[in-house]
């Protein structure tokens, strides 16, 4: 979807539909150009808390500055003097890089007021409105209430096949890992055919044959800038009624289709996902994704050496967020596309 902004109230309208959620005691980052990252972190409130933010997002800025690098950084909360100090925080920060903040923004979801020139004006209805109906029309889902509501979107009725995992364990253990993965490849492409969403035993079934590693990075493998949202639909699904003993595969798998759609806070929200006593290492490399900004593009060019590091990793590595939460989207500005965690 290209989206372009031509206001500070229509930036702020725009923002939501970017990230997927409507942002709250946040700071967002917007590119004004390509090759940085979209990036949302918490908002700062103390001199730690400004200092933990900037060393989470430092990495990926200074992997992606260019000359003449532009961006804006806009707050989302009413506390205007903490959205002032990280503001100038990060700006002082970023110019280190070469990066230059054009504009920040404050907004309270009322009001707008811009501290580098001063500029006030209102958030206006009729602007979202207007937004909103220039994203239904690209097909672009509506943005979620929240962060929260976003996470709980994961989150389903898991009970049915909860009861069915016994089941589906005899199952496989009288069948052989080569035929399970031939049924879970065909039964893939039979979803990318008809796009109905599996039965409780398909579900079963597939969740227990993911638990083959050779299986799992078949159906991995399948998935391209092609059919990700094919596979999104699937493995988010599967994610929101998986029990705890069979949802890491599924959830990491869901966490990868979204970061390679550009959906970095639904990405991140599939991680959350993942049992933390059931630690994944493919969760790790997604995370590891994340955390460095890498865009999307980039996993043809690394897509082998990254399947062989999940691969090998230990199945006990787990995937680290920092402290602040963040959300990295991707690597693409508001006015050309909405883009793609914590």
């Amino acid at each position: 979807m290209d989206l372009v902004v031509q206001s500070p109230d229509e930036l702020l309208a725009a923002v939501p539909h970017v990230l997927g959620f409507k942002p709250e005691e946040s700071i967002v980052l917007v590119p004004f150009g390509p090759g940085l990252p979209i990036t949302r972190v918490d908002l700062p409130r103390s001199a730690a808390d400004r200092e933990e933010a900037w060393d989470a997002i430092s990495g990926p800025y200074g992997r992606h500055a260019r000359p003449g690098a532009r961006l804006g950084i806009l707050c989302f909360t009413e506390d205007r003097r903490s959205a002032e100090l990280a503001s100038q925080h990060l700006s002082n920060r970023l110019d280190t890089m070469g990066i230059t903040t054009q504009i920040r923004l404050w907004a309270d979801g009322e009001r707008w007021r811009e501290f580098n020139t001063g500029a006030t004006g209102l958030q206006t209805q009729a602007t979202a409105e207007r937004i909103a109906a220039a994203t239904v029309l690209s097909g672009t889902p509506q943005p979620a209430s929240s962060r929260a509501s976003l996470a709980a979107s994961m989150v389903g009725d898991r009970e049915p096949i909860t009861q069915l995992i016994p089941a589906a364990r005899a199952a496989a253990a009288a069948s052989t890992p080569a035929v399970e993965r031939d049924w879970a490849l065909d039964r893939l492409e039979q979803f990318h055919a008809d796009g109905n969403r599996l039965s409780d035993v398909d579900g079963a079934r597939m969740l227990v044959a993911l638990e083959t590693i050779r299986t799992r990075d078949a159906l991995w493998e399948d998935m391209s800038r092609d059919n990700h949202t094919s596979h999104m639909a699937l493995w988010n699904d599967l994610t929101r009624r998986a029990p705890d003993e069979v949802r890491a595969a599924p959830a990491s798998m869901s966490g990868f289709a979204s970061w390679l759609h550009g959906d970095g806070a639904k990405a991140w929200c599939a991680l959350d996902q993942v049992p933390a006593d059931r630690p994944y290492a493919m969760a790790a490399i997604v995370a590891s994704a994340l955390q460095n900004g890498i865009h999307p593009r980039e996993w043809e060019r690394y897509q082998t050496q990254m399947r062989d590091i999940a691969a090998d990793l230990d199945e006990s590595f787990v995937p680290k967020p920092p402290g602040q939460q963040r959300d990295i989207p991707g690597t693409q500005p508001v006015t050309d596309r909405p883009a793609p965690g914590r």
